[in-house]
């Protein structure tokens, strides 16, 4: 196999930049540029190639299955210049048998080598671009290995279940004293418990993973753009008198109490002759529609509006500065009431985000449902009284694949190059 090395910090100018080498060479070329340290042990040196300085810095070696490759690894911790890391990889770059890693190529190499699962893989992406707290904890969860570790119990029940179906295929045509039907049948009611729990938490981990939606929604000229720009801290949306400004849906993002949240200014709702208007009120419906919360904007409690309240949906009546009292009333222009409403929204989120389970992405999720049905269709062949062992041995099947394709054992190697592609080079 290739020696690779890259960047593994980012560009520019910084404090320190580590250069990552992994590969059968990694020592090997190490030692061509200063004296060896021991193996896990960080020790300054300096680093000269073919007689010429090139820097000084830290340099640690891995052994092989103790890094985060799981191969023969090697860190260069420069000074952070681009001048000198620039004449560093160009160092490496000239020496037989290495080259430049390819996007995410360090981490397909730890996934290769067992040191991740697909899963992991998929935490470490997310960490890498969590801009929230709860971005955050919820891609170390991942990462830690949690999935993993719960589809390999999972994993097991399943090989028992079919086990014991193929036992009953094998020895057919012999008298078998045992009914092995109450066990199968309960190890399958008990995974589907377990498969559909997970599932449950899938939406709100992938919401946690891509941000919520809220949409402001109200007539025309209730004041939502200025509500907007009084929640997003900043002018974001155009304000008028005129009734019917916003046309367009204007998206801003923001971070509601550790989440990621898109705020949504919708065009005021309404009938109207006004074609372009018109588009905008559609468009407006159809994402307040599939938004994950609502703030409604009304003159008054009664209000009727083409699209109603519900679940937990704010309704918050607008112009406190001029109607007063209500402990519901906001103004956009004054800020009365903006802080109860953002705690508001902030309540029900995280209510929502507390649910997160651990399949963060649609991939996850989808080939978690895979494994119910296979489950599901396994346990409805068992109450039949002549159903065929084969057939449920058949869904177990489809269910244990599913759950290997979904941590990387089976059938992926598209889904990690486009994986992968995410990734930095030095990652």
């Amino acid at each position: 196999m290739d020696t690779i090395f890259a960047l593994a910090s980012a560009r520019g100018k910084a404090g320190v930049a580590v250069v990552r080498i992994s590969g059968p060479l990694s020592h090997d070329v190490v030692a061509k540029l200063c004296v060896l340290p021991p193996v896990r042990q960080a020790a300054l040196r300096r680093l000269t190639w073919q007689g010429e300085m090139l820097d000084e810095g830290l340099v640690l070696l891995f052994a092989s299955g103790s890094s985060f490759t799981g191969e023969l690894s090697a860190e260069l911790h420069l000074h952070g210049s681009s001048a000198v890391v620039a004449r560093v990889l160009r160092a490496l770059g000239s020496v037989d048998g290495l080259r430049l890693a390819e996007a995410g190529e360090f981490t397909r190499r730890a996934l290769e080598n067992g040191k991740l699962d697909l899963a992991q893989v998929e935490g470490l992406a997310d960490l890498i671009d969590a801009e929230t707290e709860a971005q955050r904890k919820q891609a170390l969860r991942v990462l830690s290995g949690v999935l993993g570790q719960r589809v390999e119990a999972w994993r097991v029940d399943l090989v028992r279940a079919a086990a014991l179906i193929e036992a009953t295929i094998d020895f057919a045509d012999e008298d078998v004293p045992v009914d092995v039907s109450p066990e199968v049948t309960a190890l399958i009611s008990g995974l589907l418990m377990q498969l559909q729990a997970e599932l449950h938490g899938a939406r709100a981990a992938e919401r946690v993973r891509d941000g919520f939606e809220v949409a402001i929604v109200g007539a025309p000229n209730a004041g939502k753009s200025t509500l907007l720009n009084a929640l997003a801290g900043r002018d974001a949306a155009i304000t008028s008198e005129i009734a019917g400004t916003t046309r367009d849906v204007i998206e801003v993002r923001m971070d509601i109490a550790g989440l990621s949240v898109t705020l949504l200014d919708t065009a005021g709702l309404r009938a109207s002759d006004d074609a372009v208007e018109q588009i905008g009120v559609a468009r407006g419906l159809e994402r307040a529609r599939a938004a994950d919360l609502r703030v409604f904007l009304l003159d008054d409690v009664e209000q009727v509006l083409m699209l109603p309240p519900v679940g937990d949906d704010v309704v918050v009546l607008g112009k406190a500065d001029i109607r007063g009292g209500d402990g519901r009333a906001v103004s956009g222009k004054t800020g009365v009431g903006i802080d109860w409403l953002i705690a508001e929204i902030a309540q029900r989120l995280s209510d929502r985000a507390a649910s997160a389970g651990l399949l963060i992405r649609e991939r996850q999720r989808i080939a978690m449902q895979a494994a119910v049905a296979g489950l599901e269709s396994a346990r409805a062949r068992m109450s039949e009284a002549q159903s065929l062992p084969e057939l449920i041995a058949a869904d177990l099947r489809v269910s244990m694949r599913s759950l290997e394709a979904m941590m990387g054992r089976i059938d992926v190697e598209n889904l990690l190059d486009e994986i992968f592609s995410s990734f930095c080079i030095g990652k």
